[in-house]
């Protein structure tokens, strides 16, 4: 096993090992059950969320550890950069790699659980309703693109949020195994928003932030968004 930890977590070090034991016996209160499994657990008064990657596939029991790191590692790397770069997603604690029989055979990432309880699939149920939250999430995907990383999966569920008290918009970006790094076009910018289920009020309150933000025009991001939108495989009707 390859055991990384964040310095401060070093305690929960015996945690982490326990990870394949634990998930085995169907231990945590399960989130997410799929190809890959997300559960929650309470350990030493820090509330943790755990996904286990899902088994590959022979080729990449080679590739994964040698000439790739596993998932894990990447979504840790990656959680790490955007905290960098001030970008909201939950608090990296470490991965766990398993090897068996000399193979790479799994990966579980820790972070720590995010204060954000909705997905942006709940603004659908009331698209009018939720303009300070589209305007977070469109300033979120701004600063994303100006540090020059584009989150390439970037559906309704692995943006979440929460409104606080204060009247601000927390975002969190999760599932973060897949990024591209690089100068983001506007083009590439507005594209990213393709997977994202939008009205054109939707579109139009995402686009005039976007625009401000990057100093583009917010016409043309309108038009490039539903474009976008409008090209994606998993669409969905206005």
């Amino acid at each position: 096993m390859t055991c990384r930890l964040i310095p401060e977590y070093e305690g929960l070090k015996d945690f982490m090992l326990s990870l394949p034991r634990r998930f085995g016996k169907g231990e945590g209160t399960l989130i997410h059950n799929g190809r890959n499994q997300l559960r929650r657990f309470e350990v030493d008064g820090t509330s943790v969320v755990v996904k286990s990657f899902g088994r590959p596939n022979f080729i990449n029991r080679f590739v994964y550890g040698i000439l790739r790191p596993s998932k894990a590692k990447r979504a840790f790397r990656n959680a790490q950069r955007l905290q960098q770069v001030g970008v909201g997603t939950p608090a990296p604690v470490g991965y766990l790699n398993v090897r068996r029989h000399g193979l790479f055979f799994r990966s579980y990432l820790v972070t720590l659980t995010s204060p954000c309880h909705q997905d942006f699939g709940v603004i659908m149920q009331a698209p009018d309703e939720y303009d300070d939250v589209l305007r977070a999430v469109a300033h979120t995907t701004a600063r994303l693109h100006e540090a020059g990383i584009r989150h390439l999966d970037y559906g309704r569920g692995n943006i979440l949020f929460e409104r606080a008290a204060d009247g601000s918009v927390l975002v969190d970006l999760i599932d973060l195994n897949r990024m591209a790094f690089g100068k983001v076009s506007l083009q590439q910018g507005c594209k990213n928003f393709e997977r994202l289920p939008a009205t054109p009020h939707m579109h139009r309150i995402m686009a005039e932030t976007y625009a401000r933000e990057r100093g583009f025009d917010p016409e043309q991001c309108f038009a490039l968004m539903v474009a976008a939108r409008r090209k994606s495989k998993n669409r969905e009707q206005y």
